[in-house]
């Protein structure tokens, strides 16, 4: 789904909207606590390290859990993904290959496969053994902050500092997974990604507060090049802005709902449209992964999330990660 205007700015219907949906939003956000209130959280014998956020949509979690998982792997850790595999048929617990595809898995899963070790499991518990079955020494819950299942030895939040908590509501109402006074109260640090102020909740909070930014891997590719651009993530605006800042001419903008299945017949619509201007057809991993195959004539901007200071960042993990040293 593409989140509403109203969730994050003024519109005509912001207001008796969000009003309309208020008794919608206070019984999700009780059906929330009360599952946390009342859950006994397992836990497993290696660290459980979980990268969340307080809202509905893209904020930069998987780039910064794939991050967090190569600091990992450079002090001698086998980090492994765990994820729910959003949108993919399969429940598991199931060790992602390359013989699965987004149908199967979810696109993200796809995309963290190809760098880290990933585990798909519905039942996060479940998921969480079958990772140390398989020889990880640590686990990276990429979302699962509000799943109160398996404990957690470190949580982070990943707020867009573009957005953001909009409107503070919690959803439907707004974009919201929970309040934001009890979700900090849970988190032992904040991923403040891109530009923008912190929220006033966060500052308040007193929680360390890190700032990372999406930078490019292969930007140096579409330098100077005209690009017709597709993108089904939380925010495509973004995507089109990076490739604007790698100096790319954007000739055809196209944006689909978050996690948006791609039909043979629409991709083949859009690089018609891109041949027609004389144009490189160029799109997101994530997207990438959901198109199946072939993808030939796709061209993909890979981004990575980097720490303004990774030493601090590094001094926040390393209590976490010494419960149990390679």
């Amino acid at each position: 789904m593409r989140a509403p205007e109203f969730w994050y700015g003024p519109s005509p219907a912001h207001g008796w909207v969000r009003g309309l949906l208020m008794p919608a939003s206070a019984i999700y956000g009780a059906a929330g606590w009360l599952e946390r209130r009342f859950s006994r959280a397992h836990r497993t014998s290696v660290p459980v390290i979980c990268v969340g956020n307080l809202t509905l949509g893209g904020t930069g979690k998987s780039p910064v859990a794939a991050a967090i998982a190569a600091m990992a792997r450079n002090e001698g850790y086998k980090p492994f993904i765990l994820m729910r595999g959003y949108r993919g048929r399969l429940k598991g617990p199931v060790t992602v290959t390359g013989s699965h595809t987004a149908d199967d898995v979810g696109d993200e899963a796809c995309m963290h496969a190809a760098q880290t070790r990933t585990v798909v499991s519905v039942d996060r518990v479940k998921g969480a053994e079958h990772s140390v079955r398989e020889g990880a020494t640590l686990i990276i819950m990429d979302d699962g902050f509000q799943n109160p299942a398996l404990a957690k030895d470190l949580s982070l939040i990943v707020v867009d500092a573009g957005r953001g908590f909009g409107n503070r509501t919690i959803f439907p109402a707004g974009p919201l997974r929970e309040g934001i006074s009890g979700g900090l109260g849970r988190a032992q640090g904040v991923i403040l990604m891109g530009n923008g102020a912190a929220p006033a909740e966060v500052m308040a909070s007193r929680l360390p507060v890190f700032r990372a930014h999406l930078r490019p891997v292969n930007g140096h590719e579409f330098k100077g090049k005209r690009v017709a651009a597709f993108a089904g993530i939380g925010r495509p605006e973004k995507f089109f802005a990076t490739l604007e800042d790698c100096g790319a001419e954007i000739v055809g903008r196209h944006a689909f709902d978050d996690h948006a299945r791609i039909s043979a017949a629409a991709l083949e619509m859009l690089a018609r449209a891109a041949r027609e201007a004389n144009a490189m057809l160029v799109t997101t991993e994530k997207d990438y992964c959901r198109l199946g195959r072939p993808r030939a004539g796709v061209h993909v901007l890979k981004v990575e999330a980097v720490f303004d200071d990774p030493t601090a960042f590094g001094r926040l993990l390393s209590p976490f990660l010494a419960r149990t040293r390679p």
